[in-house]
């Protein structure tokens, strides 16, 4: 039994040890209990300064245990001792409970900001909408305008084509009707030299 004892308090002094060698200088927070006292040295039997609340942000000034107390600066810029075991690395409840309520303080005033600003974010997007539609019917009308702007030119092309074919075939008939001609007068005209 005494050995078990001697074990598990040898476990205790080198978790106590490992925490303490692990504490720096810079901030701490006093735990959750709902007061401590401070001390003017490195024990309880030095004078007492006052008492500080749980929760409190601290400045640990050389972060060195003694005797199981830590020297600290506290938030009324009193300088002493306070025993280890009530210093904490991380944020005490009230601090975090402070900080959530900043938040959500902060997150509903947001909620609100956004809340009066939807009417208009709605209007403005009704508006959108309806310039969009409006420019949408511009531009089908204006896809309408080129189709048939193309569907004209190619029209154009088309007659212009036909009119060149009609053109030429008339020159070439022409020309033919007219080598026949030519054709026809220059051979009589041979025959009537050829009988005078």
């Amino acid at each position: 039994m005494v050995k078990h004892a001697c074990v598990a308090l040898a476990f205790m002094l080198s978790a106590l040890f490992t925490t303490a060698a692990h504490a720096e200088q810079g901030t701490a927070y006093i735990s959750d209990e709902l007061y401590i006292f401070m001390h003017s040295g490195a024990g309880k039997n030095y004078r007492i300064l006052g008492s500080v609340d749980a929760g409190t942000p601290v400045t640990l000034v050389s972060g060195e245990e003694n005797n199981g107390f830590l020297e600290i600066i506290d938030d009324k810029q009193r300088q002493g001792w306070v025993e280890t075991k009530f210093i904490n690395q991380d944020k005490s409840l009230k601090i975090q409970y402070q900080e959530l309520g900043e938040q959500l303080a902060q997150t509903q005033q947001a909620l609100r900001n956004a809340q009066a600003q939807l009417p208009e974010l709605q209007t403005l997007n009704r508006d959108l909408q309806e310039q969009a539609q409006q420019l949408q019917a511009q531009l089908d009308q204006a896809i309408a305008e080129r189709d048939a702007l193309n569907a004209k030119q190619q029209g154009l092309k088309a007659k212009e084509k036909r009119q060149l074919l009609t053109y030429g075939g008339a020159i070439a008939f022409i020309g033919l009707f007219l080598g026949i001609i030519l054709t026809v007068i220059l051979s009589r005209r041979k025959r009537y030299d050829g009988w005078a």
